[in-house]
């Protein structure tokens, strides 16, 4: 018991540090570690196993609506990514370049991939010359660099993971519906699948991608009531093919700009699951990505037929989820609190006299709730209580959030919550450039994006005295 309450007093209080409180989880859950490099991780097995899953699902529903996986070259040459020229000023201060091939000093510098936007131009310019050549609906699962000035595991390092989708239309109407689709897909993955509720919309001009024309977003809030970025996709319009020549021949034998899009979400989701379910013990996963969905602890194994009923649960259970038993010598006290540390949705004990009963006892992680089930049952209870634990997660989330989110009026009001509370406000804005600068330096707090809610014909902009075009969600962010 000493162990076990030894392992929980390491992780920091998230009342007392939150972001102390991230770092023992990511670490002590043995999500990464810190590697050799500056600003980027080792994601260790466990984590990646959580990156896995993750993938697996979101590359289905990507395949479901017809998209295809390539693959892109690492490097990228300088004249190639300043052909956009909005997109390469965006991206500039976070560039690494390759200047030499081994002691040869290259003649043009290469581009160490930020994003592919221009490797998927290049590539398009090629294979695309017919509107029969159209749609082209590719993927990428690869990893980017990033010169980040400060990093923090998952959430911002130098290097990361995630998915970037490009696609090419015959018309713009076709390229909007696949960049609002795509917001959709990202936002039931993290709704169904995540149990994070998120808020979808427009980024201002200031806030968009560069070179886009429009970008959406998915923004969840996390337990500090900061707001998580967690996916977006971006309208091009023509603006790039013009760059690169991506060009054909329409229904009507005229050469005509293609309409592109782009869409991405990465590795930073994993920092959101921790951040919007986490607790004091540690991390509380997800059904869905959970690693482990059951673990098995056999208590006083040693006693006859333990191990055995143990043994035959676990061949049962792998029909219907990702379970596991725990055979080692550790003090049953101690697996429990290492198990909710790791987030294992469902804690199954069985012990001699639970045998006797022939049932079991389950412990849930979302809420440490214990039952007692049959186990001639256990199939058919197992799936139906990981989904009541999804649901539950879900609208604890839910409900967090909307405790969080505030209204404001007027920058007095604005300016009192910003002050006293920590979450999302929504408030008109004239959609000036200046007012929403001089929001973000009077109070950290920047656009996260358009509220669906139109402004009333009274509402002044919380800045200044002029009407409102927008109500718009703000909030300190990572």
């Amino acid at each position: 018991m000493s162990k076990e309450k030894k392992m929980v007093e390491e992780i920091t209080s998230m009342e007392e540090d939150f972001a102390k409180w991230y770092t023992d989880v990511v670490q002590k859950a043995e999500l990464m570690e810190y590697s050799s490099v500056r600003g980027c991780m080792v994601i260790q097995p466990y984590g990646y196993a959580i990156w896995e899953n993750m993938v697996s699902i979101l590359d289905k529903m990507f395949k479901d609506l017809g998209h295809q996986n390539v693959s892109m070259p690492l490097l990228i040459p300088e004249s190639l990514l300043q052909k956009e020229k909005d997109h390469i000023e965006g991206f500039a201060p976070e560039v690494a370049w390759v200047t030499h091939g081994g002691s040869q000093k290259l003649q043009e510098r290469l581009c160490i991939r930020p994003t592919s936007e221009t490797l998927f131009c290049d590539h398009f310019s090629k294979k695309v010359h017919s509107w029969r050549d159209l749609p082209k609906l590719y993927n990428q699962w690869c990893s980017v660099v990033r010169w980040e000035k400060t990093t923090r595991p998952f959430l911002r390092s130098l290097e990361f993971h995630w998915q970037e989708g490009h696609t090419v239309h015959e018309t713009p109407e076709e390229a909007m519906k696949e960049t609002k689709q795509m917001l959709e897909v990202y936002a039931k993955f993290c709704e169904n699948f995540l149990a994070i509720p998120v808020i979808k919309g427009q980024k201002t001009e200031s806030e968009k991608f560069a070179g886009a024309e429009i970008t959406y977003t998915i923004e969840a809030l996390m337990h500090d009531g900061k707001a998580l970025q967690s996916a977006t996709s971006h309208y091009f319009g023509n603006k790039f093919s013009k760059a690169f020549d991506i060009s054909f021949q329409n229904r009507n034998n005229e050469n005509e700009y293609a309409y592109q899009t782009s869409w991405g979400s990465s590795t930073r989701m994993i920092g959101g699951i921790i951040m919007t379910h986490g607790d004091n013990r540690g991390l509380v996963l997800p059904p869905a990505i959970a690693p482990i969905q059951v673990i098995i602890i056999p208590v006083a194994m040693h006693k006859e037929g333990v191990l055995e009923k143990s043994e035959e649960v676990l061949k049962k259970l792998k029909s219907v989820c990702r379970v596991k038993i725990d055979k080692s010598d550790r003090s049953p006290g101690w697996k429990f609190a290492e198990y909710e540390m790791r987030g294992v949705p469902i804690r199954l004990e069985i012990g001699p006299k639970d045998i006797e009963k022939n049932q079991c006892v389950i412990v849930r992680r979302d809420n440490l709730e214990k039952i007692h089930v049959s186990l001639e049952s256990i199939t058919e209870v197992i799936p139906s209580l990981l989904k009541e634990i999804k649901d539950n997660m879900y609208a604890k989330a839910l409900k967090r959030r909307n405790e969080m989110t505030y209204t404001a009026k007027n920058s007095a009001e604005f300016n009192q919550i910003a002050k006293e509370k920590s979450g999302l406000i929504e408030a008109p804005w004239c959609g000036s450039e200046n007012c929403e600068k001089h929001v973000k330096e009077n109070t950290s707090f920047t656009s996260r994006c358009i509220s669906k809610e139109k402004p009333q014909a009274e509402d002044k902009c919380l800045c200044c005295d002029s009407t409102a075009k927008y109500r718009v969600y703000w909030a300190k962010a990572y």
